[in-house]
């Protein structure tokens, strides 16, 4: 067992660390902003009036949310099963359930698709003072840092960092002297220190934090703990493995170019809608009134029920043609459009102008196809990554054998549309022209938990009990003899068998 880091080590630790997560922040930051709707990106002056800073706020024309969540509402893990199993592991009560994953993970993979990564942190529960024996806490790549031997291919990071929230300092004077506890794993131990929040802060808005180098760390208020797994216990999420020089960036950073002129052409429509939707008129040939103090004033108050009229013959009236707003729609749809096709989302999800209608099932279902290969892509690389976090957790349980067992697998719940007479069918089929155990084929029903197939698999238990027990009732009591047949006699007169009247004559 390898002794924990002293100070300097761990001042040097945390030094990598922190230049890491400095120098992951711009880009984490530019999206969380993007997706929170926090960038416009349209030029404002100095002199902008209420009304037109009013336009700049309503041009946000934010999809990128969309995109995060059209695929992650087609990922939820369902079971955890060894190769050849039928039924989920032990660990997957234990641990999975237990910690609330079901409702949990839909933030690890939103976080992974946002950010091109998430984290879950998973340590037993003597390490945190929890009740649970394996407690899994997710992570975002703005809260957590980890550095790998190979950053591309590394399963187990060598070291890691969890940052907290700011908080003031116990017995501080000022106000702004806040501290933020960090967390700090390597593969046998956690340690815990309160840094000051302008160390562990990044840089926002173009103002620095305080430097690190030179950090000094106090021993007396670290706290060090032995997890005991043999790997620093973060596994990492990574939202595909298509770029192996530097990794992946997510759904949100490559379109947000997109989103920029998703806004630009917005705020041109709503200045085209605010001041040239409407027909401006004018008169030509006319002398304006004057109010005693010499002072013009418009002659006519314009209205649907009024008419003009002017006493001179050289008076003409005519009127400005409106702005178009077609050319607008037009663009936004043709950026929405580009989005759809990139990130291959179907253009009915988008409701992108007249793309998609009076089309057939068949032609949905083509529309979806490239959809829900994306959707299967990020399957299985999130899906690697929980297989991960399973095995982990029958590591921290004594559960040695799931820990070793490389081929368990996740299931994944099909979330694909489909109507459910049409799946019934095909069932039906693969039942009885391939001879497939309907049981076999509870699963492959979308929507279908696996509590929901214990308990039918109850169910039919219990049905097949009382089909035994009816038989078992119908049947003759036990020990009762089927009741002697007695032949009738044979009719006077009849003749009988010349070989059998022979054998059985008396004195024969």
């Amino acid at each position: 067992m390898a002794d924990p880091m002293n100070a300097q080590e761990l001042a040097r630790v945390l030094q990598a660390l922190l230049a890491a997560r400095r120098a992951e922040a711009p880009r984490l930051n530019t999206i969380h902003a993007y997706v929170k709707n926090k960038v416009c990106d349209i030029y404002v002056p100095q002199s902008a009036t209420a009304e037109y800073r009013k336009l700049v706020d309503q041009a946000k024309f934010n999809i990128l949310p969309l995109l995060v969540s059209s695929v992650a509402q087609g990922l939820f893990v369902d079971g955890y099963r060894p190769s050849g199993a039928t039924k989920n592991a032990d660990v997957w009560g234990a641990v999975w359930q237990a910690n609330r994953m079901d409702a949990r993970q839909s933030g690890i993979h939103r976080t992974a698709l946002q950010y091109g990564v998430g984290y879950a942190v998973g340590l037993p529960g003597d390490v945190l003072d929890k009740a649970l024996p394996f407690v899994i806490t997710p992570y975002s790549p703005r809260r957590l840092t980890a550095l790998y031997d190979d950053p591309i291919h590394g399963e187990w990071p060598d070291y890691a960092i969890a940052v907290g929230i700011p908080r003031y300092k116990a017995g501080s004077v000022s106000p702004l002297d806040m501290v933020v506890t960090v967390m700090v794993l390597d593969d046998e131990y956690v340690y815990t220190v309160d840094l000051p929040a302008g160390v562990v802060g990044v840089p926002v808005d173009g103002v620095d934090p305080l430097p690190f180098e030179g950090l000094a760390i106090d021993t007396q208020h670290v706290q060090v703990r032995r997890h005991g797994l043999g790997v620093c216990p973060v596994v990492r999420y990574l939202e595909s493995y298509d770029d192996l020089d530097d990794g992946p960036q997510g759904v949100v950073y490559p379109f947000i170019p997109a989103q920029r002129r998703l806004n630009q052409t917005t705020f041109g429509l709503l200045m085209a809608q605010q001041h040239a939707v409407f027909r401006q008129r004018w008169v030509t040939g006319m002398a304006i009134p004057e109010d005693e103090d010499g002072n013009p004033y418009e002659p006519w108050n314009a209205a649907v029920n009024r008419i003009w009229h002017a006493e001179s013959p050289d008076t003409k009236f005519g009127d400005f043609e409106e702005t178009s707003l077609d050319g607008y729609l037009n663009s936004r749809d043709k950026d929405l459009l580009y989005i759809a096709s990139a990130r291959q989302i179907p253009p009915h999800t988008l409701v992108v102008g007249n793309a998609v209608s009076n089309v057939s099932a068949e032609a949905l279902a083509a529309l979806e196809a490239g959809h829900q290969l994306d959707i299967g892509e990020h399957k299985s690389a999130f899906g690697e990554a929980h297989e991960q976090l399973l095995r982990l957790g029958a590591l921290a349980i004594g559960d040695t054998k799931t820990w070793e067992d490389t081929s368990a697998q996740v299931v994944w719940r099909d979330t694909t549309p489909r109507s459910l007479a049409q799946i019934a069918d095909a069932l039906g089929k693969l039942a009885t022209q391939l001879d497939i155990p309907p049981r076999a084929l509870w699963q492959m029903i979308p929507g279908v938990t696996e509590q929901d197939i214990q308990r039918w698999e109850t169910l039919a238990g219990e049905r097949d009990a009382l089909g035994e027990l009816g038989t078992l009732l119908a049947a003759p009591p036990a020990g009762a003899e089927d009741p002697e047949v007695i032949p009738d006699a044979e009719p006077a007169g009849t003749e009988s068998d010349p070989a059998l009247s022979a054998a059985g004559a008396p004195g024969s």
